[in-house]
């Protein structure tokens, strides 16, 4: 079986992308910084690996590939996407195809400010967005949200009076922080596969959010929504995953965030039967057509607890590998 390195296994990135890789023809190496990552625990092999930040990240991902014989990377986290991206090339010598979009892809999809002004000049409806520095006059309601490295809706803030607006910019970060407009609407989170610039699928959720992450989602097939997302992810030209978040104002999908990646919902979308992992694995390693029968459902999240023996974790702290696992998440 072909193997896939899942990285960043200790949050909601990565475990999403094993559960959608589960029960499929691929098998998952999962590599976290920290030996109590849950994820660690539920592939048939398990690595402890560094932090993006550490000069010995990329290093220790090339050990596992090369040991492993890993296919594909999927990175789990955010941080985590430039330095594979940058250092391709090192990964394709190897074998392995990193599924990140280039540098400078990644570089636009961090940058709030940035996205919109891609998306105005690309022609989609977008809220208007504007460094909170430059602003002066206020139209409430209004979105408070860091401008580049924001996630889970952390330090994120929907405004609505004058008095509320002198409360929350007492808990920003002024220097990295954008004011954007608030669009009254049902929220969206679409996840698209594109490969080759062409994006072979869309699929939309409503959602319910709890801190930050996607908490209910209701897979509805909504033309307009899928069309939108399709046209914006083939002007982006991702590799591989990319989710679109949106609200809808007068049948009108304005997008306001992009994530060129898989996100915490790719297991939930798996589930409704558009598998992003596997299509763009099956397509990248076997040079089959991604296919997907999309269902529309309700998914409602919940905790579920991992049985992890003292002497694993000993193990992964000591040793930094451990193999014979593949509990389901």
């Amino acid at each position: 079986m072909q193997k896939i390195l899942v990285t960043g296994v200790g949050g909601g990135v990565g475990q999403s992308v094993i559960k959608a890789l589960q029960g499929t023809p691929y098998t998952v190496v999962g590599v976290d910084s920290e030996e109590l990552a849950a994820g660690l625990y539920t592939v048939p092999s398990a690595y402890k690996g560094k932090y993006a930040v550490d000069p010995d990240f990329i290093d220790r991902l090339l050990e596992i590939c090369k040991v492993e014989e890993c296919k594909l990377i999927f990175a789990g986290h955010d941080v985590e996407l430039l330095p594979l991206a940058e250092n391709r090339r090192r990964f394709e010598e190897l074998g392995t195809t990193p599924v990140v979009s280039s540098p400078e892809i990644i570089r636009l999809c961090d940058d709030k400010l940035a996205t919109t002004e891609f998306l105005k000049e690309s022609g989609f409806p977008t809220p208007e967005t504007h460094r909170l520095l430059d602003v002066s006059d206020f139209s409430f309601p209004l979105v408070l949200k860091p401008q580049r490295g924001g996630a889970r809706s952390r330090s994120t803030f929907v405004v609505r009076t004058e008095e509320e607006l002198k409360n929350r910019l007492e808990l920003v970060d002024r220097d990295n922080c954008v004011v954007q407009e608030y669009i009254e609407g049902e929220e969206y989170t679409c996840g698209s596969v594109v490969l080759g610039g062409t994006c072979v699928g869309v699929i939309p959720m409503r959602r319910t959010l709890r801190a930050g992450d996607t908490y209910k989602a209701f897979v509805e097939r909504d033309p307009d929504v899928e069309s939108s997302v399709c046209e914006i992810v083939e002007a982006l030209k991702p590799f591989g995953a990319c989710n679109a978040q949106l609200r809808v104002r007068d049948g009108v999908p304005y997008v306001f965030e992009l994530n060129a990646r898989c996100t915490g919902t790719t297991a939930a979308r798996a589930m409704a039967g558009f598998n992003e992992p596997q299509m763009i694995a099956d397509s990248i390693l076997n040079g089959r057509k991604p296919s997907f029968s999309i269902r529309e459902i309700s998914i409602l999240r919940y905790w579920q607890e991992l049985e992890v023996s003292n002497q694993k974790i000993r193990q992964m702290k000591e040793i930094g590998h451990i193999q014979g696992n593949g509990k389901r998440l």
